[in-house]
């Protein structure tokens, strides 16, 4: 288990819901091969980006299944399974071990706030309901209210075996690089903030999970294989333009307009669920605009 590791692009995917409000499976499965082809290296549904807090459990069982299905093995699927209660996370940890995922990340419970020995206790007691499965701790304190210390990361990796890595999405480049000793260095330490990509992998970070490569997968393969082959103007030049497009798309901060550019792009992902708010025409006009005037590389090899 501790051979195995993320590395590259993974894409925390978008939701497609229909004009009903459902999780619409068939463009879930158009956006799945959009994201392949164009190169993404694993898939990382139910997340923030993926509004997987505004899911059911049955919801988000149903959305893995779909993704799993569809993926078939191309690149790996990361289920996100953290819940607010103890009860449900590790329900969705084993569903998502039975119906095939290569790993589960755990996000920190959220609302309430914890100390450090109650998320020790959460974590163990997930780590330990499903022995045989990668996984990785996910910390975004800024939107559930808890931090995953580096002293905790240590203490979880200390006792439980499987838990193999941590997805930061804090915004600290110190907190994640502090996690890569671990595990005699084998311990996966996976960036969650597009704007670090470029840091992280100069620090020896082989993973990157980036919600606006939803959009445009294209320019995060690049970057991610320009500072990973050595090609440090390339990969500056491609982290300026990143940059330029979360300023635009507010970094993940409006997932109303990651859908709306996408559905420019060629797969119509719907709208958010309420209670988020949804862009207007004249916004995702002026951003689409925006966005043409950046005059982006898209011509990525597809692999499909």
């Amino acid at each position: 288990m501790n051979d195995w590791k993320l590395k590259g692009i993974i894409v925390p995917l978008l939701t497609p819901f229909d004009s009903a409000g459902a999780v619409d499976a068939a463009v879930v499965r158009q956006l799945v091969n959009f994201l392949i082809e164009r190169g993404i290296h694993g898939l990382f549904p139910g997340g923030t980006t993926g509004e997987g807090p505004l899911l059911t459990l049955d919801e988000r069982r149903k959305l893995a299944e779909i993704i799993l299905r569809e993926t078939a093995g191309r690149v790996p699927v990361i289920i996100q399974v953290g819940a607010l209660t103890t009860r449900d996370t590790i329900a969705l940890a084993q569903h998502a071990q039975a119906a095939g995922a290569n790993a589960a990340a755990v996000v920190t419970p959220y609302y309430y706030r914890l100390a450090d020995e109650a998320l020790f206790q959460y974590f163990q007691q997930v780590a330990a309901a499903v022995p045989d499965f990668p996984i990785y701790l996910y910390n975004i304190p800024q939107l559930t209210g808890n931090n995953i210390s580096s002293e905790l990361v240590t203490r979880l990796v200390e006792c439980c075996p499987n838990i193999i890595g941590m997805k930061d999405s804090s915004g600290s480049l110190a907190t994640l690089t502090a996690c890569l000793p671990l595990r005699a260095g084998h311990f996966n330490a996976v960036n969650g903030s597009d704007g670090l990509i470029l840091a992280a992998i100069a620090m020896g970070v082989e993973a990157c999970v980036s919600g606006n490569a939803n959009v445009f997968p294209e320019l995060l393969v690049a970057l991610y294989h320009a500072a990973t082959s050595g090609d440090l103007v390339q990969a500056r030049e491609l982290q300026r333009q990143v940059d330029a497009v979360r300023r635009i798309l507010a970094d993940g901060g409006d997932l109303s307009l990651f859908k709306a550019i996408l559905a420019r792009r060629g797969v119509s992902v719907g709208t958010v669920r309420s209670p988020l708010p949804q862009a207007s025409a004249a916004a995702i006009a002026q951003r689409w605009d925006e966005l043409n005037a950046l005059r982006l590389d898209l011509s990525a090899v597809h692999v499909g």
